[in-house]
């Protein structure tokens, strides 16, 4: 006989409590292998598959799509340990059909936590259909309601498509290309092996799509409502609910501006050296260096002379602790809104290894492909403001570090060099610290050597 379990949101780990539903990946009636991604969720961190630990079938969904849910809160149950198979499966391949023990299999993985992966690749999703489905509901249904649980999302069988089984696509990037243009991936032939859909299949439909809509949208006028006399339309406030990243960033700016006393400094630079630098380096051939890397190995070898900067204060204890190693953030700005992933050991690496983990880590947090630990961990931030196009600011601290650097844009401005009026790359570097961990005499002389590394590189050298 089967049991049916109940799967709750799992601890995500990271200090987070919550998390979105964004996209279910079974529906009921779905048989789902052990640790299985059911479920996509974003948290304030990151957007990750949760990973089911049973095996078995799926009698019940809690929760739609845009509803946030508290972790321990029911996210679906699954039928387990029966000893009779599904009835039917619909066009799965003869070799794929799930046997009883495969549909119900009572085994628990136990891998559930957010972000960190599974045991095993999770095998393909079948879909099922029972003669008597409402018959199978209920007695599938939990012995005891769970308390204060959503009511479970009745899912409709699809309608005839191209792919009646499981969806022949791989990569996450692509589901998240379809699922943002609003295209059904069991709708699209894929071009791939063994019809796998590719990116360029998405595209090939979104145009066919596109095409008979143009040819068939023609400029109508809008009806316009006639107005009721002595009455009169009020424009409508509009109310965004402050969660996941925007709720995230909110939360940790007001505690930044709550918790440090702050105090920032800033200073005119001349970049001109700094950018030829660049320039031959990239000119000599390998791996091209990044300006931001460029500026990271000038804030590692200026936090060496300057360690009060690289720390955090522990309140509890009142203790100014100082860590040993530079986890470098750098702030990075998304469609989800403003993200900021962190290097680890940015002291150990090279000039090259710090522009490829820049670029990977950017291209993470465009895909929101960033983890939890992508994002935590770091002592000190980098903020390239300049992108904007703006010059200067006053940087928040990204709590709870105790410092952030951040640099303008680099422009052609007039500057006395060597006794004379020129053309010069000037930059505007301002830092903000805690004013708890060192006065303004330590600050200054961070700065001040940052500055002088971006005016003259060749202070590097003798750091290195």
């Amino acid at each position: 006989m089967a049991q049916v379990l109940e799967f709750k949101l799992p601890d995500l780990g990271e200090g987070l409590t919550e998390a979105e539903i964004v996209r279910w990946l079974v529906a009921v009636g779905d048989v789902v292998a052990i640790d299985q991604p059911v479920v996509e969720v974003e948290t304030a961190k990151a957007m990750v598959e949760v990973p089911c630990p049973y095996g078995g079938v799926v009698t019940a969904r809690y929760g739609e799509e845009g509803t946030e849910l508290p972790v321990g809160a029911p996210l679906l149950t699954v039928a387990v340990g029966g000893t009779g198979a599904p009835e039917e499966l619909t066009e799965a391949a003869p070799e794929a059909a799930p046997t009883a023990g495969d549909a119900v299999s009572s085994e628990y993985s136990g891998n559930v936590l957010v972000g960190y992966g599974t045991a095993e690749p999770a095998a393909r999703r079948r879909r099922v259909r029972h003669t008597a489905p409402a018959a199978a509901q209920a007695s599938a249904a939990p012995a005891v309601a769970p308390v204060a649980a959503p009511a479970p999302v009745a899912v409709a069988a699809p309608a005839p498509a191209v792919h009646a089984g499981p969806v022949p696509v791989i990569s996450p990037l692509v589901r998240k290309l379809a699922r943002d243009r609003g295209i059904d991936l069991r709708e699209v032939r894929g071009s791939g092996p063994a019809g796998l859909i590719l990116r360029a299949d998405v595209e090939l439909a979104l145009a066919a799509l596109e095409r008979p809509l143009a040819a068939r949208t023609a400029p109508v006028a809008a009806p316009v409502a006639a107005p009721v006399p002595g009455t009169a339309s009020a424009p409508v406030a509009e109310r965004i609910p402050l969660r996941g990243i925007r709720g995230a960033v909110a939360d940790k700016l007001s505690r930044s501006r709550t918790e440090i006393p702050d105090a920032t400094c800033w200073v005119d630079a001349d970049a001109t050296e700094l950018m030829a630098a660049r320039a031959a380096m990239n000119a000599a051939g390998g791996p091209k260096i990044s300006l931001l890397a460029l500026l990271a190995r000038i804030c590692v070898h200026a936090l060496s002379r300057f360690p009060e900067l690289n720390s955090t204060v522990d309140t509890a204890a009142r203790e100014i602790v100082r860590l040993p190693s530079v986890h470098l953030g750098f702030a990075a700005q998304t469609p989800r809104g403003l993200v900021v992933p962190v290097v680890r050991d940015a002291g150990q690496r090279t000039a090259e290894s710090l522009t490829a983990e820049f670029a990977r880590l950017t291209e993470a947090a465009r895909e929101s492909a960033l983890t939890p630990a992508d994002l935590t961990g770091g002592t000190f931030t980098l903020n390239n403001y300049g992108v904007f196009g703006v010059d200067g600011s006053t940087p928040i601290i990204n709590h709870p570090e105790a410092a952030m650097l951040g640099v303008g844009r680099i422009i052609p401005k007039p500057w006395v060099h060597q006794g004379e009026l020129a053309v010069r790359q000037v930059v505007q570097l301002s830092f903000t610290f805690d004013h708890r961990v060192c006065d303004g005499g330590t600050a200054g002389g961070f700065l001040r050597y940052v500055a002088d590394c971006v005016e003259q590189p060749a202070v590097l050298l003798r750091t290195v």
